[in-house]
């Protein structure tokens, strides 16, 4: 009885249909904010912040816009990557070419990124499942070729765009810890968004779709304007993240930044994250994000340093291997290991 659901009484619709309906969920996720914001710079050193913090919140932020699109409306996407590249592209267009302020350049890149991920999105409305995957790892192999040969975009096939200094409202943006704030309330701003979208009639008729097309047409829902939609957030949340980790991670915008490998383990976060889920997209980003730091530690235990390509193929046959157990043993993810766990937790210690 650890977690408790006893004695929590909702007397309004609004109360009964919050997201965190629980006391207990809604005190954990504000202990969460106020490490985030307050705790992380007391806790965090600046390479935890650079190296650590930041890639991981904003993969998962990607994570999270590629799981509305197949973990909640079922369509299947392999060049997730090439829309990250798009709005990293554009934003920095944006904001080093026409001056463009920084918060208005990210959200620009992100919406460039949606117009581009609609149009991809076109054939869904024809083919799903084999085929639709294929369609979607064409638009990676189109986009980066697009992006390689066009000089005025990348200065071409060698060519690599480094970002300006950044401000924001004349504060300048050159520390790790002011990149973390940045890329934290980005993070938390989506994220509330994209959790109150799937409550809505948007995120039902998503699912609708995902669990059987025809039966949601023959119930009303417009298949070509949420399949499109679906594709258009998506892409949003990469093009926003695609801009992010340019601005605050990388330093410079260079497609081999957003190959194909990176379309994969962005699919392989949501598997062993969990689809359907956004909790699952931070599991899913976290865990890729920390692989590589616990088998360098774990195998320093030993005495042993790895080698970079070594540590490499180890990182490969980890990850390929997690993906197949997942979607053998629990197609779910470590959501649903978590959502377990709060039910062992409800009836702990009388679990009769």
């Amino acid at each position: 009885m650890i977690y408790r659901e006893c004695g929590v009484f909702k007397a309004t619709y609004g109360a009964d249909m919050a997201i965190f309906p629980i006391p207990l969920d809604r005190w954990g996720m504000i202990l969460i904010l106020i490490v985030g914001f307050i705790g992380m710079p007391f806790l965090a050193s600046e390479y935890w912040l650079s190296s650590i913090l930041i890639p991981f919140l904003v993969f998962s932020l990607a994570a999270l816009g590629l799981n509305f699109l197949t973990g909640y409306a079922g369509q299947l996407s392999l060049g997730h990557a090439a829309f990250m590249a798009v709005g990293a592209y554009a934003s920095l267009i944006l904001y080093g070419r026409y001056e463009v302020p920084l918060l208005l350049s990210l959200l620009g890149g992100g919406l460039v990124a949606a117009a581009v991920g609609t149009v991809f999105g076109i054939p869904s409305l024809r083919i799903k499942g084999f085929y639709l995957a294929v369609s979607t790892l064409a638009a990676q192999f189109i986009i980066e070729w697009g992006l390689t040969h066009w000089k005025w975009i990348s200065g071409g096939v060698f060519g690599t765009v480094d970002t300006p200094p950044m401000q924001v409202f004349a504060w300048p943006i050159d520390t790790p810890l002011k990149k973390y704030y940045l890329v934290l309330c980005f993070v938390v701003l989506l994220t509330t968004f994209g959790k109150n979208l799937v409550r809505s009639q948007v995120g039902r008729a998503w699912m609708a779709i995902r669990d059987m097309d025809v039966a949601a047409e023959i119930i009303g829902i417009s298949l070509f304007r949420h399949k499109l939609l679906a594709f258009a957030v998506s892409s949003f949340y990469a093009g926003v993240a695609g801009g992010l980790i340019t601005f605050t991670y990388y330093g410079a915008a260079n497609i081999e930044a957003f190959n194909l490998m990176v379309s994969f383990h962005l699919l392989g976060m949501i598997i062993i994250g969990g689809m359907g889920s956004v909790l699952g997209s931070f599991f899913g980003g976290g865990f890729i994000t920390l692989l590589p730091i616990f088998i360098n530690q774990y195998s320093r235990s030993f005495g042993t340093v790895l080698r970079s390509d070594l540590l490499a193929c180890i990182e490969l046959i980890i990850f390929g291997g997690l993906i197949i157990f997942f979607l053998i043993v629990e197609p779910y993810g470590l959501a649903r290991l978590w959502q377990t766990l709060k039910e062992k937790l409800r009836l702990w210690p009388f679990p009769y």
